[in-house]
């Protein structure tokens, strides 16, 4: 009898890439559009949606532990820019206040800072929310699961 628990867990797995390559092709948009490569480091959430998508298409051509593997390494890096990207955001910003009011006290700077349109401190957020779906669907694998499980001393369904 198949297991209707790994059938609902696929279904859910093939939801979170669906929503990880929205994700992903609106954050490359809107970057695009708001003429985000400008400067060398405003390429890397650029370069690093190329990668994304060239990793989900080769697991979804051929689903192996390398492809899944390289989803997981740019996946991981994506939450390392998302929090890069803010704390750039966040100096970029204090940088601009500064100039402009020299005499401003730190807790005025910082809710000047968050506020700021541009640029906006939690806008990389997105990077690291989507590392995040990424790294959901990659340790989600069936694969994954049955290691894990052996890991731990557990007998998986197939056994």
């Amino acid at each position: 009898m198949p297991d209707a628990g790994a059938d609902r867990v696929e279904r859910l797995r093939g939801w979170v890439l669906a929503v990880l390559v929205l994700g992903l092709f609106g954050t490359v948009t809107e970057l695009v559009l708001l003429e985000h490569y400008e400067e060398p480091l405003q390429f890397v959430p650029l370069v690093l949606i190329a990668a994304a998508v060239a990793a989900i298409v080769w697991h979804l051509a051929r689903a192996s532990a390398a492809s899944l593997r390289a989803l997981q390494v740019v996946m991981g890096l994506f939450v390392l820019a998302g929090f890069a990207g803010m704390a750039a955001h966040f100096v970029g910003s204090a940088e601009y206040q500064l100039e402009n009011d020299p005499t401003i006290g730190l807790w005025d700077l910082i809710e000047k800072v968050m506020r700021a349109k541009a640029p906006p401190v939690l806008a990389p957020g997105m990077m690291l929310q989507m590392g995040l779906l990424g790294l959901a669907y990659v340790y989600s694998d069936r694969r994954h699961r049955s290691r894990v499980l052996r890991a731990l001393g557990l007998k998986t369904q197939q056994e």
